[in-house]
């Protein structure tokens, strides 16, 4: 082992500035034979825990501390004179455990009180939080080091006493490093001579930022990315040497070779650390309980059995035993605390009237969870098991993630903060980390690439959660061959390689919440968001709990947000609906699902879950649940099973007569978690704990553990009567589905979130789709599918009306009304000025009776002319042109009619029946082209209104388009294809070469994409490539920029454009003529046409039909040609193509 122990280091968590993972420190200091290590961050502690518990995994000792920035007089100063370049600095150690909180302390008050530019502290509360800290002088930063560099050699002196005062003599070292720079070596004497006359020691460090020499350039380039410059530049910061890496020990004691001491005391200071981090596990904030109940236990029974009470009008034995088994389990295994806690806040919500899901995860298969109220899902009537949430087997903290309306969950936040005090209510901090396509784009930009090529270079790592640039340069030639361009191209990827995943920014978690017994920095630092001012932990999500606090997730849900919304504009037609009162067997929303009509509808309107539920058309509750745990990869694979058995196509079996109960609402399929746990108790005697341990060993594949399991398994089913055989073929079945099943309580929470939406899709459909439309308003994409989803539905959607529209969209007279914050420039106060001058003063008669009565500072000349090409005036005498043309004399005129009003003179025309626009020199002028109205309404309403620019072509489009826009994601790449749409951009630039290019986008009624039109392809067809033209082409589909673009090849007339043919061909049959001979006959025409295209038979009347799906062997072409001779067949009603 050496006898040198580095106590100055920063890691990545130094962000943009350190370029030492933890666990890269950890290591190298373990391969150079160092017995511990410390971990002194720039003014934070965010990686303390995790190198805490790195070092202890591989035997280094670890020592924790903190580089801290100390202002230059009070922490409160923020003025220029107190910029990023006048602090000082100074290391601090934690001796013990008063030593690490008052590191926190210091740390926490750096963010929350003396943040500037930089987490500051002062000398006044270094002095209140000193105890059990050793000081180091620091690198040239540090404030001793400065004063004696700026030949204030007293002020050091009388600084150093002060340190001595604070920590205590014993506790105070000046600092030597050596990085080879020139100020170093003068300071080096000083400190010397400073030791000899205060009677100091001396100890050395080498205030490392990287691991190895070789890691230097990095580090080089990771500080040009935080500062925004290039590497090229000569006049930024940079370290001047090479040699702020990690040494080994032989290296240090060369280097100080003339101060042996101060190697020496590098070891002892490391003797004086002995910081045992405490970690408790949760506790719970203490809550108050009426006075009339002994204990919390107490109270939780009562509003327990209150609960249950309110939601069984009968209680039977079932029941009872349910109930007093939990409320003893939850008790027993001390979380009481917790229960009441969650209770408490999801009270507030619902008593003020704030959506809160029906549940979310394991906890909805808890009885006392639906009786508090805290979830909305029976787990009696959906059979869901309380173990898969709390385990008394397997002690572990109970989770419930709370859905709540997108719209008010802050408040429930702000709720929570005022209970339990702000000092320990907080959020949760997260780190962005230089992920392997972002760090390419990051250097290249360093290195003076240009962003374009840059962004290629990014482009060629495979598309893949979990890829590395080591995986992708083994998978993809191109990137593997970078070097081979030049010396840049190999610094890009070597110096890529080097800082991926390391840790560029921090950010605040979107749902978490940590609530602490007492004051949060008493357990973790804590960290201000100088964006938001948001107070969050220093330690991430998966160290929280361990240290004392108790984790909530508060989630907003924009479906709760949308059921809300419709619920209000379904009441506006029915004072008395309710979603909570909608009955579980509404055929009308089954008849919508079976159809697949599920766009919109919560988890259940994907285009391949769509064509499920045609598949499967489910008729109850159970068969949403089932078909939401199944539609993910793995159990994607038993979906064909699923329904073939539902609908009476497959016989249903089971393993063992004795699964059926457990089985045969999911039609003898194994699909849920819950049903693993069920049959292991069932045919190995399990307990439903140990069942649940069992399935996680299962899905974790962890193979000592299952086969210790197994053996247990083998013996409780032979002592059930089953032989070995059969219990050990029942074990192998359950392995798969341990990994694949889904956890059933979560699935029947979020499917009756589905079925709600499905309801009101189904019976309040313009309602719905107002809601979602308004949910959507700031998603392009979205809100233009939904509109396209209103004009499927036959549903009418009215154009932005000053004076029918609301703020939102609405619905008037069974049509959807466009909502006007929705128009793009029109801003929310623009619109409430616009509805408080409609309200106070009834509808406006003419657009200068508008301009009259809104205060034009807020509704100004922009949202106006706005208003207009949006056509919201449409309604109000003069067309667009004309109002825009003469928009200065209107406004001219109102201006005068408010001044006059203020000064209180009477209208000419008040009594004359004659409105002032009357008198105005109005020039007339002709209406837009319907190109111009519609380019208009596309650039501020997001999508073209009053028609299409494909509208004049559209069945030559349905008939020769060969891909889906709206779905790029799942479209078949590197395939011939042709389009008909719309050339909406087009941009020509030139190459490096000098060739010319074009870039676009081509749009029809689904979507858009991207085109590309390479030199050799511009230079053929660049003559004909006209913008705003609706072309027929074709092309093959690349990924590129992280989406899929169009690659032109050639631009075809629309009349030689070939037919599509169509996934599939729809045949509904005449059922009176249904016999085997006419199905024969008609078996036989078919495979005389032959073609391409899938076949479904329709049998039976519409409202009960049955889809067959014929023999993937047999099929026929979709061209018009063939459809037309089928809907002359005998037997065939009607025939169409998807």
């Amino acid at each position: 082992m050496s006898g040198f122990v580095h106590l100055h280091n920063h890691s990545d968590f130094s962000l943009l500035k350190g370029a030492s993972s933890i666990p890269g420190m950890v290591a190298r200091a373990k391969e150079l034979g160092m017995s511990a290590l410390a971990l002194t961050d720039d003014g934070n502690l965010f990686g303390a825990l995790s190198f805490y518990q790195e070092c202890r995994a591989a035997g280094i000792k670890p020592l924790i501390g903190c580089d801290f920035y100390v202002a230059p007089s009070s922490r409160h100063r923020k003025t220029g004179l107190d910029g990023a370049n006048r602090n000082g600095r100074i290391v601090l150690l934690a001796r013990d455990q008063e030593g690490y909180s008052n590191l926190r302390h210091l740390s926490s008050i750096g963010y929350l009180e003396g943040f500037y530019y930089r987490p500051r502290i002062d000398h006044e509360v270094m002095e209140r939080h000193s105890a059990g800290l050793i000081a180091l002088t620091g690198a040239l930063g540090g404030e001793v080091p400065r004063l004696l560099l700026g030949n204030r050699p007293d002020e050091a002196e009388k600084l150093l006493e002060w340190y001595c005062t604070v920590y205590g003599r014993e506790n105070v070292y000046l600092e030597l490093t050596d990085n080879k720079i020139p100020e170093q070596k003068v300071l080096t004497r000083m400190l010397a001579q400073l030791s000899e006359k205060l009677d100091l020691p001396l100890v050395a460090a080498n205030d490392t930022h990287y691991l190895t020499r070789e890691d230097a350039n990095a580090q080089d380039v990771l500080l040009c990315i935080g500062s925004n410059r290039k590497k090229a530049e000569t006049n930024r910061f940079s370290f001047s040497t090479q040699e702020f890496y990690l040494k080994s020990g032989p290296e240090m004691e060369e280097l100080f070779r003339d101060y042996p001491q101060a190697i020496a005391n590098t070891d002892l200071i490391a003797e004086r650390c002995n910081l045992e981090i405490e970690l408790p596990g949760p506790r719970f904030p203490s809550y108050d309980i009426p006075e009339e109940f002994a204990s919390r236990d107490d109270y939780l029974r009562h509003i327990t059995w209150e609960g249950v009470r309110q939601r069984y009008p009968s209680i039977t034995d079932e029941i009872t035993r349910r109930t007093d088994y939990e409320l003893e389990t939850i008790i027993s295994m001390g979380f009481t605390g917790y229960f009441l806690i969650v209770w408490d806040f999801i009270a507030f919500a619902r008593n003020n009237a704030i959506p809160v899901g029906p549940g979310r995860g394991s906890g909805a298969g808890s009885i006392v969870a639906y009786a508090l109220q805290i979830t909305d899902v029976d787990p009696l009537k959906y059979n869901l098991l309380f173990e898969r949430f709390l385990n008394p087997e397997r002690v572990s903290m109970p989770d419930f993630d709370i859905d709540f309306c997108f719209e008010r969950r802050g408040e429930v936040i702000d709720y929570v903060t005022r209970k339990y005090g702000r000092e320990k209510v907080g959020q949760i901090i997260t780190f962005g980390t230089l992920k392997t396509k972002s760090v390419i784009r990051d250097v290249a930009r360093v290195l003076g690439l240009p962003y374009d090529e840059a962004d290629g270079i990014a482009k060629l790592v495979p598309q893949d959660l979990k890829m590395t640039l080591s995986k992708a340069l083994e998978q993809e030639p191109e990137l593997a061959a970078l070097p081979q361009r030049g010396p840049v191209y190999a610094e890009l990827l070597d110096v890529s390689r080097r800082l991926e995943g390391l840790h560029r920014h921090a950010s605040t978690h979107a749902a978490g919440i940590v609530i602490g017994e007492k004051d949060l920095v008493e357990y973790v630092p804590l960290y201000r968001d100088p964006r938001t001012g948001s107070i969050s932990t220093q330690f991430t999500m998966d160290q929280l709990e361990e240290c004392g606090l108790v984790k909530m997730d508060f989630l907003g849900l924009k479906t709760l947000t949308l059921i809300k919304n419709t619920e209000a504009l379904a009441k506006l037609r029915n004072p008395d609906f309710s979603v909570a009162e909608i009955p579980e067997d509404d055929q009308p929303t089954f008849a919508l699902l079976g159809k697949g009509l599920s766009k919109a509808v919560f988890q259940f309107e994907s285009s391949g879950m769509q064509d499920i539920l045609r598949r499967a058309r489910p008729n109850r509750i159970e068969d949403l649940i089932a078909l939401n745990a199944l539609y993910r990869p793995g159990p994607m694979q038993y979906i064909d099973q699923f329904v073939d058995s539902k609908n009476g196509r497959s016989a249903i079996t089971y393993p063992l007569p004795i699964l059926e109960k457990v089985l045969k609402e999911t039609y003898g399929v194994i699909v849920y978690q819950e049903q693993v746990m069920e049959i292991a108790q069932l045919v190995g005697g399990f307990s439903l704990g140990k069942a649940d341990i069992l399935r996680r060993a299962m899905g974790k594949k962890k193979e000592s553990e299952m086969a210790l399991m197994e053996k247990e398994f083998l013996q409780g089913a032979q002592e059930k009567g089953y032989t070995r055989e059969q219990g050990s073929l029942i074990f192998e079945l359950l392995k798969p589905f341990a990994g694949y099943g889904f956890n059933k309580s979560h699935a029947a929470a979020y499917s009756l979130l589905a079925y709600q939406t499905a309801y009101l899709k189904a019976n309040f459909p313009v309602e719905f789709l107002a809601a979602n439309l308004t949910n959507e308003i700031n998603d392009t994409d979205k809100f233009a599918d939904y509109l396209q989803e209103a004009r499927t539905l036959g549903i009418v959607v009215r154009p932005p009306n000053v004076n029918t529209s609301e703020k939102y969209f609405g619905v008037l007279q069974d049509q959807v009304v466009f909502g006007l914050v929705g128009i793009k420039n029109v801003g929310s106060g623009a619109v409430d000025a616009i509805l408080e001058a409609r309200t106070g003063g009834g509808a406006f008669q003419s657009f200068l009776d508008f301009l009259e009565r809104i205060d034009t500072r807020t509704v100004n000349r922009k949202v106006i002319e706005t208003l207009i090409k949006a056509g919201a005036f449409d309604d109000l005498g003069h067309n667009r042109p004309t109002l825009l043309h003469n928009l200065d004399i209107f406004l001219e005129a109102a201006s005068h009619t408010r001044e006059n009003r203020l000064a209180g003179q009477v209208s000419l025309f008040d009594d004359t029946g004659e409105t002032g626009e009357d008198r105005l020199l109005i020039e007339e002028q002709p209406p837009w082209s319907a190109a111009e109205r519609l380019e208009y309404e596309r650039e501020l309403l997001g999508f073209y209104f009053s028609g299409h620019p494909l509208d004049d072509y559209r069945e030559r489009w349905k008939e020769t388009t060969g891909v889906h826009l709206g779905r790029l994601k799942s479209a078949t790449l590197g395939e011939n294809l042709q389009i008909t749409g719309f050339l909406r951009e087009l941009r020509v630039v030139v190459t490096r070469k000098g060739s010319r290019m074009a870039m676009g986008v081509l749009e029809d009624y689904n979507g858009e994409v991207e085109v590309v039109v390479f030199p050799d392809v511009y230079a053929e067809i660049g003559e004909e490539l006209v913008p705003r033209r609706v072309v027929g082409c074709r092309g093959s589909l690349e990924r590129r920029k992280d989406s899929v673009q169009l690659v032109l090849e050639s631009l075809i007339p629309l009349e030689d454009l070939e037919e599509k043919e169509a996934s599939t061909v729809h045949l509904r049959l005449l059922p009176e003529d249904l016999t085997e001979e006419a199905l024969y006959n008609l078996r036989g025409d078919l495979q005389d046409l032959g073609g391409n295209s899938e076949i479904l038979l329709h049998l039976g009347p519409p409202e009960s039909e049955s889809v067959v799906r014929v023999n993937t062997q047999l099929r026929v072409s979709s061209r018009k040609d063939v459809l037309d001779q089928l809907a002359q067949h005998p037997l065939v009603r009607e025939v169409w193509k998807v």
